[in-house]
């Protein structure tokens, strides 16, 4: 959701959004290729079943309360199926016939996990996709929420997951997301009182609102955007290889990442 706009001789993002964020902390580089020199970046399985999941839990939730159903997810998806089937990401992934069905009951199963985490027809939904483009921290700001509820305690943000949850060391840089939002929605004049992640694959992650967790997170993302500028102005953007290496759409334009992917998985094909 970024794009780069000349101020002066100077260039700067439009918006820093978590996704591109977390890029550009993953590795300087392909945060480069991506929105910079704009190669494609092609989204994965992983990725084009997240959109999917997204947009049957979506429209399901955008019904009136007592329509939330089973049946109706089930029709819903239906409809967006044969639109996925035309979807150029879907395409991409070159699926076999065995594959696409595959594919298709993963997405259902991930549904069928939803009714079983929580009633929908007993969300009190205040905004569901909700577009947010704020400034915090100093951070021109871009997220979209999966969806704002209302709760006893007030207002509860949510964010759709359909990988896997992390491990405990990891939950603090995956909620650092919704608190992110919680700060943007408070630009906005909502007062959240509390977050949740939830995995569809486990169950839910819950945490009241943590005003210095909020703060934390702003200030992180604060830091990431001023080292992207600072790249940006020395045109110097580190690599950094790994394991995910070898998943990157990039690797024909970086030889230290192809070189790391080959190190750890042997030759390409």
């Amino acid at each position: 959701m970024n794009s780069l706009e000349p101020e002066s001789s100077t260039f700067r993002p439009r918006h820093l959004s978590p996704s591109s964020a977390s890029t550009f902390r993953q590795c300087p580089r392909r945060w480069r290729l991506r929105y910079i020199d704009k190669l494609p970046d092609p989204k994965g399985e992983p990725a084009v079943l997240g959109t999917f999941v997204h947009e049957i839990l979506e429209e399901l939730l955008s019904l009136e309360a007592k329509d939330r159903s089973i049946d109706a997810a089930r029709e819903i998806a239906r409809q967006l199926w044969i639109r996925i089937l035309d979807d150029e990401d879907f395409i991409a992934l070159g699926f076999s016939e065995s594959e696409v069905k595959a594919f298709m009951w993963k997405a259902w199963r991930l549904v069928e996990r939803y009714f079983v985490l929580e009633d929908p027809a007993e969300v009190e939904v205040v905004r569901a996709e909700q577009k947010l483009s704020v400034e915090i921290g100093g951070v021109p700001f871009f997220g979209i929420v999966d969806l704002t509820e209302r709760v006893s305690s007030g207002l509860r943000v949510v964010d759709y997951k359909t990988g896997k949850a992390p491990r405990s060391r990891y939950l603090d840089d995956k909620l650092s997301q919704v608190w992110l939002y919680a700060a943007a929605l408070a630009e906005e004049d909502f007062d959240v009182s509390e977050v949740r992640l939830m995995y569809l694959t486990s169950g839910s992650i819950d945490r009241p609102l943590d005003s210095m967790a909020v703060a934390s997170a702003v200030e992180g993302h604060r830091q990431t955007w001023d080292r992207l500028c600072q790249a940006i102005d020395t045109d110097n953007f580190s690599y950094k290889t790994g394991p995910l290496c070898n998943w990157c759409p990039y690797l024909d334009h970086c030889p230290e990442g192809a070189a790391e992917a080959e190190r750890r998985y042997g030759p390409r094909d």
